[in-house]
This record gives structure tokens, C-alpha cells and sequence, in this order.
């Protein structure tokens, strides 16, 4: 269905700035938006993608000024960030009712479900009570083990081993603050996008992208119960060991290495090739590669190591240490 930029701005009570007569026919991120996306700006990280988007409509906060022109239509509005739960529970809506009257699910059985309209390739194997959700996509010789659940949309590639309990495609933690104090659930219309070659472990999750895909890349490793959150990008033969948790909207590059239960902030960047020891946790984003870090906040190994030893010195002896 396609929606005007003023019907949206009817909705959100909010101004077009533009043609109000631009349409789009559903959400996308600000990054990855092209002609017929509705996109929103509130995190002022992402400001040099408002200057380059290709997106038709741009959601808005009233009171930004923007530096340079902005080639997409606005609708501005009070609160961007409050009203994208407006926007995407009403694209959700419209989903919804596009598939009403749809038979989702067939073969339904005690051992396993599989809506009709996913599609496996040959040479996967899935063990009993696993679930495939509709629209689901899974290459060829996978393994998908007892208790496994893939949500709708999703994509899972070639050669692919996920072990039992694991989740895919979930919700991602998306909560808009009210004037109230309670929390409006944000729909995450994304999915998750699953290269070839890759192992997710025993009860992890990952989660589905607000707008656009989580991704992860060939040859990704995760162990079992780690998280990666909504909007995650993994690189390519990056390995997590257990009890990992990655926020949301954070870029991993290739070849890092997570030791068990260290944690990344949202909206960070890791470089290339980047080591995190077990425990540690990365507040800011990593830009040098093949930095590895200890300690929280991480710090680069050998600057940690010298704080530590003057921090022991001083903790065993009466003496300050210079």
C-alpha cells in the first residue's frame, strides 16, 4: 500500500516540509533508505545520513536545524524518536491485514511446524519441535537442532548449524518512553539475515532488526547464550564465546574475537581483527584493528596491564605508588 507524506504527518500530528504528496510504501533505516522509504532522524550520530539519503520522507524533530539542505520531504515533528513506534505499529497494522484470511501454517505436527511458505533447501535436516516461521528462507545442509525457533522473514544460508533453543528473529528491545512513565512497545518490522557457514550456539538469540536486517556475515562463530541485538551487524568469521551481549545497532568487523561474557555498548564500531578478553565491556567505539582490549572499561592490553600492576603494588603496600 502506498502512503503519502501527509497522511503520515496527519498521523504523527506533525508538518510537511516538502511534497506533502511523496509516497512511500514502508519504513527503512536512515543509512540503508531508497526512493519510496520512510526514514526517521533522532540520533544526532547518524546526522550526516539526513545530507545523502535517498529515502521519499524523512521523520523529523521540529526543533533541528539542519546545516546543510536535505534532499528527502520532512515531516517534523515533536519527538522523532516517540513517534517511529506510531509509525511502525501502523505499517505493522497494515502488514497484518495484507496477510488476514491466509492459511500461515500447514503440516503442523507434534515434532515440528513449518509454515507453507518457508522454503528449505536440500540437504537440511530439522529435528524434531523445531519452529520455521512464514517467509523463512534456509539454504542447503543446514542443521537445525531440537527446539529451535526462526521467526517470520528471516534468512539462513548455506551450511549453517544452529543448536537447540536458539532464536532467531525475536523482538528487538525497542521501548519508546511516555509522558507518563510507562513504555510504548516499538514494532520491529525487520528480520534477521544469516550468511553461509555460520554456528549459533545453544539458547542465543538473535534479534530482528527495528527496520532494515541484523546481519551476520559468513563464517560467524556465536556460543551458546549470547545475545545480539536488534540492527547488529557481525563481520565475517567473528567468533563470540558464551554469555556474549552485543546492544543494538553496533558494527562488528571481521575476524574479532569475544571471550565469554564481555559486552559491547549500542551504537558503537569495532574494527577489523579486534580482541576482547573475557569480562571486559567497550563503552566507545574501537577505530584501530587488531586492538586488543581487557578490562572495564576495555582498555588496550598493555596499558591495562600497567595500570593493574601499579594498582596491586598499591593495594599490597603502605607506600603510595608513583
Amino acid at each position: 500500500m502506498e502512503i503519502t507524506a501527509q497522511t503520515l504527518a496527519d498521523l504523527l500530528h506533525g508538518e510537511v516540509v516538502g511534497d506533502p504528496s511523496a509516497v512511500v510504501t514502508g519504513p527503512a533505516r536512515i543509512e540503508q533508505a531508497g526512493p519510496g522509504n520512510v526514514c526517521f532522524f533522532a540520533n544526532p550520530k547518524y546526522e550526516k545520513y539526513i545530507y545523502t539519503t535517498r529515502a521519499s520522507v524523512l521523520l523529523i524533530n521540529k526543533d533541528f536545524e539542519p546545516k546543510n539542505p536535505i534532499p528527502a520531504t520532512l515531516v517534523k515533528v515533536e519527538d522523532a524518536y516517540a513517534s517511529v513506534s506510531v509509525l511502525l505499529d501502523f505499517f505493522n497494522r497494515l502488514k497484518h491485514q495484507r496477510k488476514k484470511g491466509n492459511r500461515l501454517l500447514a503440516r503442523l505436527s507434534v515434532k515440528r511446524s513449518v509454515a507453507p511458505s518457508a522454503r528449505i533447501g536440500k540437504g537440511t535436516y530439522i529435528y524434531p519441535q523445531v519452529y520455521v516461521g512464514p517467509n523463512v528462507r534456509i539454504g542447503r545442509n543446514c542443521i537445525l537442532y531440537p527446539g529451535v525457533r526462526i521467526y517470520h522473514d528471516c534468512v539462513i544460508g548455506d551450511n549453517c548449524i544452529l543448536h537447540s533453543n536458539c532464536v532467531i528473529g525475536a523482538d528487538g528491545f525497542g521501548f519508546a518512553p511516555q509522558p507518563d512513565g510507562t513504555y510504548r512497545k516499538i514494532p520491529q518490522l525487520g528480520n534477521v539475515v544469516i550468511e553461509d557457514d555460520v554456528e549459533v550456539g545453544a539458547s542465543a538469540a538473535v534479534d530482528r532488526a527495528t527496520m532494515g536486517s541484523t546481519i551476520v556475515h559468513r563464517g560467524v562463530k556465536i556460543d551458546n547464550l549470547c545475545q545480539v541485538a536488534h540492527n547488529v551487524e557481525v563481520g565475517e568469521n567473528t567468533v563470540m564465546a558464551s554469555m556474549t551481549g552485543i546492544a543494538g545497532s553496533v558494527k562488528i568487523g571481521r575476524h574479532c574475537v569475544f571471550g565469554g561474557q564481555s559486552g559491547v555498548n549500542g551504537h558503537v564500531t569495532i574494527a577489523d581483527n579486534t580482541t576482547l578478553a573475557a569480562q571486559s565491556g567497550i563503552q566507545g567505539s574501537i577505530r584501530k584493528p587488531g586492538t586488543t582490549l581487557i578490562g572495564y572499561p576495555a582498555l588496550e592490553y598493555g596499558t591495562y596491564m600497567r595500570a593493574y600492576a601499579k594498582f596491586r603494588r598499591s593495594a599490597t603496600s603502605d607506600k603510595p605508588v608513583e
